[in-house]
């Protein structure tokens, strides 16, 4: 019982922790700005210290906004998808072949993933300017798949190697080609890890703001993370600090709701393997 008991408090000592964050910013984002401003207590607004859903229709009737909200979308996407494909082959042939040096390959995979993002906004800035990728949407893409890809690389390679060969010598023996064997039968076993590589390269590429700021001078291209931090009110002194808060809540939206959708696949793709016998 009293097992129970001291579990239960831990697990809704963890949710205050987590949560708390979350629920003053949603707070902050149905305060109007001069109880912001005044210090209005508490996280419900104080009678008059509202200003209701109209924080996120400001925001959302901002072009800036919704701009940096198409660029995000966009960019991630296409750097998930470019990345999940070339790990996907990459990583079936670090499995499946033997090769000089594929312990290397997959050590060094592993230390560019950990390399810190700092230390190449200098290079790359200068880089960019010079062949003209500086502002655009292939100049932030490029980036996030290169520190995106060695991570799914061997997330994939983990779960390739778990797969038996025999499966896909079987799919040979009955007609398939080696790529209708990869595609029909490797493929949809590994989905989870697929589906694992797919996440993390998308949550990279939606919450980077170090690329973003530093490789964008214009909306053309700005993601939202780094719009939010030019985003002013009228007074460019005094931070709009609830607009603020309901971006960041809008923000937020696309990846609650992919973790809805895909919850079982993200869970299945970080706590098992591909297939088990």
């Amino acid at each position: 019982m009293k097992q129970k008991i001291g579990m239960v408090v831990g697990v809704a000592l963890i949710l205050a922790w987590c949560l708390l964050p979350v629920a003053w910013i949603i707070s902050l984002s149905f305060k109007s700005q001069t109880a912001i401003t005044n210090g209005s207590p508490g996280f419900f607004p104080a009678d008059g210290a509202g200003a209701g859903w109209q924080n996120y229709q400001d925001v959302w009737d901002n072009e800036q906004f919704r701009r940096a909200i198409l660029n995000s979308i966009g960019i991630s996407l296409i750097a998930t998808t470019l990345s999940v494909i070339i790990a996907t082959l990459a990583a079936y042939a670090i499995a499946r072949l033997e090769f000089r040096g594929k312990k290397l390959v997959l050590t060094m995979a592993l230390v560019i993933a950990m390399f810190p993002v700092v230390s190449l906004v200098g290079p790359l800035f200068d880089m960019w300017r010079a062949i003209g990728l500086y502002d655009t949407w292939p100049g932030l893409i490029i980036p996030y798949m290169s520190f995106t890809l060695p991570l799914a690389i061997w997330t994939l390679s983990a779960f390739f190697r778990e797969i038996p060969w025999e499966m896909e010598q079987a799919a040979q023996v009955d007609g398939a080609t080696s790529w209708q064997a990869f595609r029909r039968v490797i493929v949809p076993l590994a989905a989870p890890g697929v589906f694992t590589a797919a996440i993390l390269t998308f949550f990279f590429a939606w919450n980077d703001f170090v690329f973003g700021i530093s490789l964008t001078s214009t909306e053309a291209a700005r993601p939202i993370p780094a719009s939010l931090s030019f985003f002013v009110g009228a007074d460019p002194f005094n931070r709009p600090a609830s607009l603020l808060a309901a971006g960041a809540v809008i923000s937020t939206i696309p990846i609650i709701v992919i973790i809805l959708i895909f919850q079982r696949k993200i869970v299945a793709g970080l706590t098992s393997g591909a297939v088990k016998g």
